[in-house]
């Protein structure tokens, strides 16, 4: 698989399953600068116009060893630089133990390989699918309702608060004494 094949594939990953909550998907956007001064361009930006929330994804496919591997440190670098949410997704068979230890322990990489043609989310998406959850609030993608601890209401006590004020029946005036005498 070559790089633009592995970005428009998780490209049509997120446009399949998060389009229906207004997400939109981009490729090869211009943003910013890197840390070193250069223009970025970054592989997908996920976008939901309604309250303009992001995010900016990188993407990495390594399926033989190779020079990949030296990116990776400056990749995740360059993610932390960004105004935005960022991650780099990665997958393929050729990384490097210290490299893909690296990208498993860094809260920046997520694994995703989404199968075509169904790009249905499964455990090989798991992972993006949780950052796109706490990005855009999709928690219901990653949390499934049979994992609800209880179904029945919360309880709530009935507090007896300070009663309601009730009116006085109106006080008789007294008469003025001119009409007494």
């Amino acid at each position: 698989m070559k790089p633009h094949d592995y970005r428009d594939l998780i490209a049509a990953y997120l446009d399949a399953t998060f389009s229906a909550h207004r997400v939109v998907v981009y490729t090869e956007v211009s943003l910013g600068k890197t840390i070193i001064g250069k223009n970025r361009k970054l592989d997908v930006l996920a976008l939901r116009k309604s309250d303009q929330r992001a995010l900016a994804i990188e993407t990495k496919y390594q399926q033989v060893p190779g020079t990949t591997d030296e990116k990776i440190p400056y990749a995740l670098l360059d993610l932390e630089a960004l105004w935005i949410p960022g991650c780099l997704v990665y997958a393929g068979e050729g990384w490097s133990e210290g490299v893909l230890h690296t990208l498993q322990g860094s809260r920046r990489a997520v694994h995703c390989l989404p199968e075509r043609p169904e790009l249905t989310r499964t455990a090989a998406t798991r992972e993006l699918d949780h950052v796109v959850a706490a990005v855009f609030g999709f928690w219901d993608h990653v949390i499934p309702e049979e994992r609800l601890f209880s179904k029945s209401l919360q309880l709530s006590l009935a507090l007896k608060g300070p009663k309601k004020a009730e009116a006085r029946p109106a006080l008789e005036t007294k008469k003025v004494a001119s009409e007494e005498g």
